[in-house]
């Protein structure tokens, strides 16, 4: 097994910008977890980990993608706080045509520019049995460092297709649901015929659904706080509110 060289090095640190991760069509996933749970899903262009992380998984060490870094590297090639043993470098996915069925749960994302609450919307996905985000272009990129790193390895199983949002909602067939979480609308947990299937909208963590977007909701819906009246927070951080909301329209398999 070779040691990593520095043109490899700079690639990989790299990826870090949106950008070179477009222009090279790779993406980075880091630390243990994240990519023993990707590995597999993504074909795998480089795998760089240290010896003592070698020495502990031996099957992936035996990877013809393999390539020892030592610390200082992962500091240079890291794009988190704390440097990984290992970072998987995979090639991303070609993006392919949602298939969407009317009793189908499907999440769309309208302008989530967090990484971390993206990342947290893909995992509680796939926790729901969700496998399929739509996003608006200017949804936070899914294949960012921190995007992958909070989706716990949901990202090899839960798809996010970009989109021009409004044109794909206003092409959905008739008879799927499109509902749009509001704060003046419809209280989710009393709403009469929501779920099991239907589109999930959810907005921008500050200006919340776009007017565009909206033009085609067909039904607002709200999470109340409680007890009615008492003072609280101003909203939900959206990965919560996506959360709670998907478990909602889950809830209805189960009545």
């Amino acid at each position: 097994m070779n040691d990593i060289s520095a043109s490899l090095r700079k690639t990989i640190a790299s990826l870090a910008s949106a950008r070179r991760r477009r222009e090279a069509g790779l993406f980075a996933a880091e630390g243990t977890k994240c990519v023993l749970d990707t590995l597999g899903a993504f074909r795998l262009r480089h795998l760089a980990a240290t010896p003592a992380w070698f020495d502990e998984h031996p099957r992936e060490a035996a990877l013809g993608q393999s390539v020892v870094a030592r610390r200082p590297d992962m500091v240079r090639m890291t794009a988190l706080s704390t440097p990984p043993p290992v970072i998987a470098v995979y090639e991303i996915p070609q993006q392919t045509e949602p298939q969407i069925a009317p009793d189908t749960l499907v999440v769309a994302l309208d302008c989530v520019q967090d990484p971390g609450n993206l990342g947290t919307i893909v995992r509680a996905a796939d926790w729901m049995g969700v496998d399929t985000v739509l996003a608006s272009a200017d949804t936070a990129d899914i294949f960012g460092a921190k995007a992958i790193q909070a989706t716990m390895g949901a990202v090899s199983r839960v798809k996010v297709f970009y989109c021009d949002l409004p044109a794909m909602l206003a092409a959905m067939p008739r008879g799927i649901g499109i509902y749009g979480t509001f704060l003046g609308g419809e209280n989710i947990y009393t709403a009469q015929g929501i779920g099991p299937g239907g589109i999930l909208v959810l907005g921008n963590e500050g200006r919340g659904i776009s007017d565009a977007v909206a033009e085609h909701v067909t039904r607002r819906i709200t999470i109340p706080s409680y007890p009615p009246g008492r003072p609280t927070s101003e909203s939900l951080n959206v990965g919560v509110a996506a959360a709670i909301a998907m478990a909602q329209f889950r809830s209805k398999l189960f009545v």
